[in-house]
């Protein structure tokens, strides 16, 4: 067979995988065709080329053989083909020639490789991005937005890395996780990208945050983790005392040296505030307050800081300053959640938009349809903020708002 046989031949195989034909879901008859087009075969349209000639020769050994049918343009029979249809019945005949595996026989197998990895893997995000996988593959729809069916392998090298990442109890840089999993220091480097895409899909918490946070959340890091913290306070590592005034800017605590951190000389913390971007923390500047910097959505790190804060001081008030948008409030509530520390929203309230409205930026689809969802809701408590911020089409970034 040459290979312009080869090449119609695959591409009708393409076409019949992907078509209702094969799914047995066709409700009229359907028949598979590979069209003669300058665009599918511009060599037939090429009248320097010899490969009409041939292309001719080979169609018709495939018709001798029940491959496939030729249709020819009316008028011009035996002069110029319109097309070539598959006889499907004989597609385990051309599977078999061409040494091509059928997409029905890589269905099944993985879909038994699912189901064997659904017993070994009981973590919810890898238990529900398997059920996904399962429902989709046994209606025949494609995957390759996470996986190819093609290489199992690969498949299962990622499904394993969700599981092992979504179980991580042990602090630890990405490369350290990758030889630990895998013996490769950078084998997960690769799948960065689509690990970012499953855990945003499968779990809900997870749905803003890149894959650095992602990580981050399960204590995987891909530099050294810091808290930056300021204002009033100090730290005693060792023997060491670190007033936090002595700092402007602020002073970064690595994840390691958190859990030999003891907090001292907390008197005239009156405010614990929060903040949720870096620019913020730097130029933030507030009385008898002590600032940390969020970093967008916490990770466990933060969140220890903030409990060892809250366990010496129960008593203070708990204040969170973010941007004022869907996302913003979203990582407000989340921080009340997962820390249980009862958290105020600062300077996230319709009159703050109202004073700095002239540095607003416009809303997008999605945060209009946010929005909407939220209001939707039989309790909101920024009802008020958020028709204001549909009706005349605005957010803010919490950079634009200066100091009181």
């Amino acid at each position: 067979m040459g290979r312009y046989g080869k090449r119609i031949l695959n591409a009708l195989l393409d076409s019949y995988e992907r078509s209702a034909v094969f799914m047995g879901t066709n409700k009229v008859a359907v028949h598979i065709s590979f069209p003669f087009q300058k665009k599918t075969i511009p060599e037939y349209f090429d009248e320097g080329s010899l490969a009409y000639e041939d292309i001719h020769a080979e169609l018709r050994e495939l018709e001798q053989r029940g491959w496939l049918q030729i249709v020819w343009r009316r008028g011009k029979e035996g002069h110029i083909v319109q097309k070539a249809v598959l006889v499907e019945e004989k597609a385990d005949s051309i599977y078999s020639c061409l040494g091509r595996t059928p997409k029905a026989q890589r269905l099944d197998e993985n879909i038994r490789l699912f189901e064997e990895l659904g017993e070994q893997y009981a973590s919810s995000v890898c238990r529900a991005f398997l059920d996904w996988l399962l429902e989709r593959l046994r209606q025949g729809k494609s995957v390759k937005e996470f996986l190819a069916i093609e290489n199992p392998e690969e498949s299962a090298r990622l499904i394993r890395a969700v599981h092992l990442i979504e179980t991580n109890a042990k602090p630890c840089y990405l490369r350290e996780f990758s030889v630990s999993a895998f013996g490769d220091s950078k084998a997960l480097e690769g799948m960065l990208g689509t690990l970012g895409k499953v855990f945003r899909r499968f779990d809900g918490r997870l749905c803003d945050m890149d894959i650095s946070a992602i990580l981050a959340e399960h204590e995987i890091y891909q530099t050294p983790n810091y808290v930056y913290l300021k204002g009033e306070g100090s730290l005693k590592m060792g023997e060491s005392l670190i007033r936090l005034s002595s700092f402007r800017q602020g002073i970064g605590i690595s994840g390691e040296d958190i859990g030999r951190m003891e907090l001292f000389s907390l008197g005239k913390v009156k405010k614990v505030i929060t903040i949720e971007n870096l620019t913020t923390f730097f130029r933030w500047a507030e009385p008898e307050s002590m600032i940390i910097y969020l970093g967008g959505y916490h990770n466990s790190l933060r969140r220890r800081l903030l409990c060892m804060v809250y366990d010496k001081l129960p008593e203070v008030e708990y204040l969170h300053f973010g941007d004022i948008d869907v996302g913003g409030f979203e990582i407000y509530e989340d921080l009340c959640a997962k820390t249980k520390i009862p958290f105020h929203p600062y300077y996230m309230d319709l009159d703050t938009l109202i004073k700095y409205q002239s540095y607003a930026r416009p809303l997008t689809d999605t945060d209009k349809k946010r929005l909407h969802l939220r209001l939707q809701a039989p309790s909101c408590p920024y009802r008020d903020l958020f028709q204001y911020m549909l009706a005349h089409n605005l957010k803010l970034e919490q950079e634009c708002i200066q100091e009181a």
